[in-house]
């Protein structure tokens, strides 16, 4: 049935659709966030996805090229998380130097380009990504991976060597292991007051 515009009279079929979607959304978005305080958790099924992804590879013997983009992604990524929010060279330039360069400048604390949550699913997600394009031999492009392997070890060398220069002459961190952390004023105790 139409009305005069030409459109269906009822979306009926199209809201089922579209209800549905939705709820496994919902669903899918629930499941995620109840995963984000779960970091060592995440990680060790991260650490199963790529497992079972290297394992498919090293058994069929191929989709070396679904590999390589994979690495390629995946050093992308890894700039993205490693990198300061506010390129301190950048700024730099615009504002004049603005991290603390001594002791009595005001502290500011380290923020990813690409925070840890979203750096997690990122990767996750393209590992998936890469095992189901294993499945399809459209995908399996002939290539001599030992090229590939060099290639990409070159340029993640060089890459990183770029990236703990920066981190060197910029004096940031990115990591929070060993940093001292703050907590909160420590109250003497009655033997402390008393002497």
């Amino acid at each position: 049935m139409e009305t005069g515009g030409g459109e269906p009279s009822s979306g009926f079929p199209f809201s089922i659709v579209s209800d549905w979607t939705q709820s496994v959304s919902r669903r899918y978005q629930h499941l995620l966030d109840k995963s984000t305080p779960h970091v060592l958790y995440r990680w060790i099924g991260f650490g199963a996805v790529a497992a079972i992804y290297v394992l498919r590879v090293a058994y069929i013997q191929g989709f070396y090229i679904i590999s390589y983009g994979l690495g390629i992604y995946i050093l992308n990524l890894l700039i993205a998380f490693l990198s300061p929010q506010v390129d301190p060279e950048i700024q730099e330039i615009v504002d004049g130097p603005s991290l603390p360069t001594r002791s009595t400048d005001e502290f500011r604390p380290f923020v990813r380009r690409l925070p840890e949550f979203k750096f997690w699913y990122s990767i996750t997600k393209a590992f998936c990504i890469a095992f189901i394009m294993t499945f399809f031999s459209a995908f399996d492009v002939p290539v001599f991976w030992p090229i590939l392997l060099f290639y990409w070890l070159v340029l993640f060398f060089m890459t990183m060597k770029r990236q703990i220069l920066h981190m060197v002459k910029y004096k940031y961190v990115p990591f929070s292991f060993g940093k001292q952390r703050y907590n909160g004023k420590k109250v003497p105790s009655n033997d402390e007051m008393s002497s």
